[in-house]
């Protein structure tokens, strides 16, 4: 497979806390990889070093193949486009302006390509307006404009989702698909909305305290996610009684719910419960989410 980013062993400390440890981490060329962990769990310090905001301390990471102790790195970089944190735009300046200074700064001859960004991200109808005055959803797509003005094939998304509200949540969530899938951009999304998340990504990579828990594609999560059944009834331990009998795999999740994680044969398990004056009150299929699989990986502990 060719990987866009690889890393190996990175670490990187500040003073006596380690905030990586160890990090191997593959993003596949043409992906949309969900960069997934709590706050705090190390995902905007690896994004700070493969960005050269930071150095490592040990470990190493390449860029297109290209080592980061190669000088060619610089050049690998080119190819990247990066919104760390929050975007960096001024705040008194149009939309238009904001990308004419960045293309001065990357030394970029002509201005012509600004009109088709602009509205690439939906903000050519902006005009004069400043971005001091811009929604926090303008302001993002403008952030991504700006990192999308060296036409990199390789974005990085620090919790571009963050704060938004679900009109905003929606055209960051399109506007990121339509990068992936019409200009073949890959793309790396750090985020703790998993929900979201799930709608987006084709590869995952999981890091709690500084480690990858595990890296999984979005098929492969999908088979390992359990489905099941979830019964509603008028009795849970008349239920759990009956289950019990059948030996098969269940969950008790509320006084009135459980998940069975098997098939079953609803008529033969409707007459059982009838004998224990069970009825069923609905019966639906149940996929594990992505969240539930996160915190099970992780031991149980919840994110934030």
């Amino acid at each position: 497979m060719d990987y866009v980013l690889t890393t190996d062993a990175l670490t990187k400390r500040y003073k006596h806390f380690t905030a990586l440890s160890g990090v191997s981490m593959h993003v596949p060329k043409g992906a949309i990889y969900g960069f997934v962990g709590k706050n705090g769990a190390g995902k905007t310090t690896l994004i700070r070093l493969i960005c050269g905001l930071s150095q490592p301390d040990c470990g190493s990471y390449s860029l297109y193949g290209i080592e980061n102790s190669q000088k060619e790195i610089v050049k690998s970089r080119r190819r990247m486009g990066a919104v760390v944190e929050t975007p960096s735009i001024y705040l008194h300046m149009s939309a238009e302006d904001n990308i004419k200074e960045q293309y001065r700064i990357l030394g970029l001859p002509s201005f012509d390509e600004i009109p088709a960004l602009l509205k690439l991200v939906g903000l050519e109808d902006t005009g004069k307006k400043k971005a001091k005055n811009f929604s926090l959803g303008m302001r993002q797509r403008l952030g991504i404009a700006i990192a999308l003005a060296g036409d990199p094939d390789f974005l990085v998304l620090d919790e571009p989702i963050n704060g938004l509200d679900p009109q905003g949540i929606v055209e960051i969530r399109e506007l990121i698909l339509k990068l992936n899938r019409e200009r073949q951009i890959t793309v790396l999304i750090s985020s703790h909305i998993l929900d979201e998340l799930s709608r987006l990504a084709t590869h995952y990579g999981f890091i709690d305290s500084g480690q990858i828990v595990r890296e999984i594609s979005a098929k492969s999560l999908e088979n390992a996610c359990q489905k099941c059944v979830r019964l509603t009834v008028t009795d849970t331990k008349a239920l759990a009684r009956t289950l019990d009998s059948l030996e098969l795999e269940y969950q008790i999740v509320s006084n009135t719910q459980a998940d069975i994680y098997a098939k079953i044969n609803i008529t033969k398990l409707a007459l059982e419960l009838n004998r224990e004056s069970c009825d069923i009150l609905s019966v639906q299929e149940h996929d594990e989410s992505l969240e539930s699989y996160y915190i099970n990986l992780i031991g149980g502990a919840h994110y934030e």
